[in-house]
């Protein structure tokens, strides 16, 4: 079985590294992010070969991607409660 890191939402995760595994599934009800653990590809901000799960917040040319849920365009309480 392939482990899975679980992430809060809070943290801060490089927008081009984060969908390398091809999957992510957000928990709304815990706040949490859960990602493949053995994921590796290309960041496309520095053109460099990286572990998806490394720890970049250092690196100020780094593209950032809230890990929260986007909100609905349009109407979000009708798109919420589907009415």
């Amino acid at each position: 079985m392939e482990k899975k890191l679980i992430l809060p939402t809070e943290v801060k995760v490089c927008a081009t590294c984060s969908f390398w595994d091809g999957e992510r599934h957000v928990d709304e009800e815990l706040s949490l992010v859960v990602v493949a653990e053995e994921c590796q590809g290309e960041c496309l901000v520095r053109e460099t070969q990286c572990d998806a799960l490394h720890d970049v917040r250092a690196l100020r040319n780094c593209a950032w991607e809230s890990l929260e849920n986007d909100e609905p365009v349009g109407d979000s309480d009708a798109a919420r409660t589907g009415t």
